[in-house]
């Protein structure tokens, strides 16, 4: 027994021997393989973080564009607050632009804390979240399932297809690659919770999806897409065949058990997202967009994003909610190739990678499909920012593995796939090229889409040349006449066909007829057309009261600044009466938007009362004026604390209009007061800005000289009338015709003191 042992014993070690010596040479293959694999892993990431930065690199010249860019960080006082204590308690608590996304916020702030509004930063930081996006995405696959060139394909694609540029190109679309980011990191953090799941691993899982939901809600979806992982490439779920990934399986109804505190975060941003486009006015009702609309819409959609995926030509920033309907044949074709799709991807389930790919397209697209219907979007570039990525998977796997079954060598795929990505990036450069300026983004769309939605708003940019144009399409469009006439021609072209709509559809069609209405209106006036800007001013007022009576205005921000406008237009015109009327309307509806968006609309509260102000002070009526004109001064006052550049000039014209009704109400040392300080702000914003601020320096120094001269102080007003005499001196060299009487005037007063006084 015991030589037998024995010698079992020798023949057992004998045999492991060699078998020893060959795992021995396996192990350091391996490790050599994986050193490769991890050196192949870093170069590819680094090249891809490279040529993304590379191919987005022009945008970083651009300038912000009005349209969002402007609330989001141009003008928001908030965001100018940068990060302090204020601003981050008002990105987690208030709405504001219709959403609740307070890290996209603190990232707009911490931007301004670094770059002001200086918009290289702001792009700089949006195109590396972009590139760190597309390596994510890279890394992400890589690591589940071990493959490097289709994941590397994914990522390159969804890296330079021109449908991302909107999101990058865009300020206002930070949140986009934002959220995105953590929706990637949401999934490493899954992953390696799935290898080990454990409570701490699942609790950087809540976090990280909890911090994208904070960035937009658009990554709702992500506890579906999960779901789709565990079948593919994660093989989490019973009877799938081990992967690269190696966690271990789990019962269906754990997988979905465990999917379920992330389906709370879900609902809960859901609600509260509902609740702030609510607050905005945002959201479309019934009466405008009905269901069985919004359903064949969604089918079209689908259909459109996989074409313009697959094809992506006549990309523009709108792409307006049809207006009269969509044919029969468009949903029903695009229902067809989805439902064909659909049936080819469960025939070939065996390739995990085919439904789970095309499950994530249908999947992330539900928030964005307009079923909710949220504003008069059909469809958006910037809504395909994570869709895209399924059936980019799609693609590449089913590339790779009909290459690995037919032998095909790596490098005879490498040569189409880098003639496509080639492709691909020229049109992204095409396409960025558009975001130069609003008014070529919209000349664009105009191209690819004319209806009275992009007519009307490359109309309201021409008449903003300041913030829409860049210096080569003032070259192009030569002379301001030139300029107003072209603007002319959008608009009309965008009211007729808003009034052909409105006939079909008041309901939908009426509230937008307005806004062209109002444009025109402001045009007009630009011209000095008064007549013409009344009627236009007049007609949209009408359609916004006819609206609310029927408690179907949907813009009731827009009812207000028809009421403002008209009320400037009256008091220009002598007619006070009709002014105050018009006014106080305007007044009543912003105090009421206030009190769910301060942020936005406290500013245009300020603006209708001392507008109001001015009005009654003109008609004697001087204790409501006061009224008005302190409770102005008071907001203006609370505004500057939040942000001293936005609001420092409409303090300083409160207070030099309260000195005028202090100065006709013979309250001397209040006429001083408010004269000297306003004065103190002039001198401040002259010095920042002369070119705009020092005609009104010499404004309220020429009112403190007539005031001093008044009272007796010589010397006083002397003082203040000779330095205004100098500064209207400089502004004459510049333009003799608008500063002659100026000069004259002052000049005037100026020998009015030299003269003796006369006996008493």
């Amino acid at each position: 027994m015991t030589r037998q042992i024995s010698s079992a014993t020798n023949n057992q070690t004998h045999r492991r021997g060699p078998g020893s010596r060959r795992h021995h040479r396996s192990t350091t293959s391996s490790g050599q393989d994986g050193a490769a694999a991890r050196r192949l892993t870093v170069i590819l990431a680094s090249l891809l973080a490279i040529a993304t930065i590379a191919l987005y690199s022009p945008v970083i010249n651009y300038p912000f564009v009005v349209l969002d860019d402007n609330n989001y960080v141009v003008s928001n006082v908030r965001v100018h607050g940068g990060m302090s204590w204020g601003t981050v308690k008002w990105a987690f608590t208030e709405f504001a632009a219709a959403n609740w996304h307070p890290l996209t916020w603190l990232s707009h702030a911490l931007d301004y804390q670094l770059f002001g509004l200086n918009p290289a930063g702001h792009h700089a930081d949006s195109i590396l979240f972009h590139a760190a996006n597309a390596v994510l995405l890279f890394l992400l696959l890589r690591w589940l399932t071990g493959r490097a060139w289709p994941s590397v394909l994914v990522a390159a694609l969804f890296a330079c297809h021109p449908f991302n540029v909107e999101s990058v190109a865009w300020v206002a679309e930070r949140k986009n690659v934002l959220s995105t980011f953590f929706f990637f990191a949401a999934i490493g953090a899954y992953s390696w919770y799935a290898q080990k799941p454990r409570w701490e691993r699942y609790s950087a899982v809540v976090v990280l999806f909890a911090m994208g939901l904070m960035a937009k809600p658009m990554v709702i979806t992500l506890p579906f897409v999960l779901l789709l992982l565990d079948y593919w490439p994660l093989s989490r779920t019973p009877g799938s065949a081990p992967g690269p990934w190696a966690a271990p399986q789990a019962p269906l109804s754990m997988l979905l058990v465990e999917k379920v505190p992330l389906l709370v975060f879900s609902a809960a941003s859901a609600v509260i997202t509902l609740k702030a486009q609510r607050s905005g006015y945002a959201v479309r009702t019934l009466y405008q967009f009905s269901f069985p609309a919004r359903v064949e819409n969604a089918i079209v959609a689908y259909g459109l994003y996989l074409w313009k995926i697959i094809w992506p030509a006549r990309l523009a920033i709108a792409y307006p909610f049809a207006a009269s309907g969509l044919r029969a044949w468009q949903w029903l074709l695009s229902g067809l190739v989805l439902a064909s799709i659909s049936a080819l991807v469960v025939v070939f389930r065996r390739r995990r990678y085919l439904p789970v790919g095309w499950f994530w397209f249908l999947g992330t697209l539900v928030p964005v499909i307009g079923l909710v219907q949220v504003g008069d979007a059909a469809m958006a570039d910037r809504y395909a920012y994570l869709p895209l990525i399924g059936i980019f998977i799609m693609i590449a796997w089913s590339l790779a593995d009909l290459a690995a079954e037919r032998k095909i060598r790596t490098v005879w795929l490498a040569v189409p796939a880098t003639c496509a990505l080639l492709s691909l990036a020229a049109v992204t450069h095409r396409q960025m090229g558009y975001w130069a300026s609003e008014y070529d983004l919209w000349l664009h769309s105009s191209e690819v889409s004319g209806n009275p939605f992009v007519y009307d708003a490359l109309g309201a940019a021409l008449l903003d040349p300041d913030a829409t144009l860049s210096p080569q399409d003032r070259e192009n469009l030569g002379s301001d006449e030139a300029r107003l006439e072209q603007a002319r021609g959008y608009l009309e072209k965008a009211l007729a066909m808003r009034r052909e709509l409105a006939e079909k559809n008041p309901t939908t069609y009426l509230p937008d007829m307005t806004v062209t209405l109002n444009n025109l209106g402001n045009l007009a006036r630009m011209e000095n057309k008064i007549a013409e800007a009344r009627r236009y001013y007049e007609e949209g007022l009408r359609i916004h009261l006819q609206l609310a009576q029927q408690n179907l205005d949907p813009y009731p921000a827009d009812r207000a600044a028809a009421m403002l406008n008209l009320g400037y237009l009256e008091r220009n015109q002598r007619e006070n009466e009709k002014a105050v009327q018009h006014f106080q309307g305007s007044l009543e509806i912003y105090r009421q938007l206030a009190q769910q968006d301060p942020e936005q609309y406290l500013p245009k509260v300020a603006e209708a009362l001392n507008s109001l102000a001015v009005t009654e002070r003109d008609e004697k009526r001087m204790s409501d004026a006061r009224q008005h004109y302190e409770e102005a001064l008071a907001i203006r006052r609370q505004l500057m604390q939040q942000n001293r550049a936005a609001y420092l000039p409409y303090l300083a014209m409160t207070l030099n209009d309260l000195a005028i009704l202090d100065g006709a109400e013979n309250r001397i040392a209040d006429t001083v007061l408010h004269y000297q300080e306003s004065l103190q702000l002039y001198r401040q914003l002259a010095a920042q800005d002369p070119d705009t601020y020092l005609r009104y320096l010499a404004g309220t120094l020429n009112n403190l000289g007539f005031l001093y001269s008044n009272v007796n102080k010589i010397a006083e007003s002397r003082a203040n009338y000779t330095e205004a005499l100098g500064i209207y001196k400089q502004l004459f060299r510049l333009d003799p015709q608008q500063y002659a009487v100026d000069v004259d005037r002052v000049e005037a007063s100026l020998e009015q003191l030299a003269k003796p006084m006369p006996a008493r």
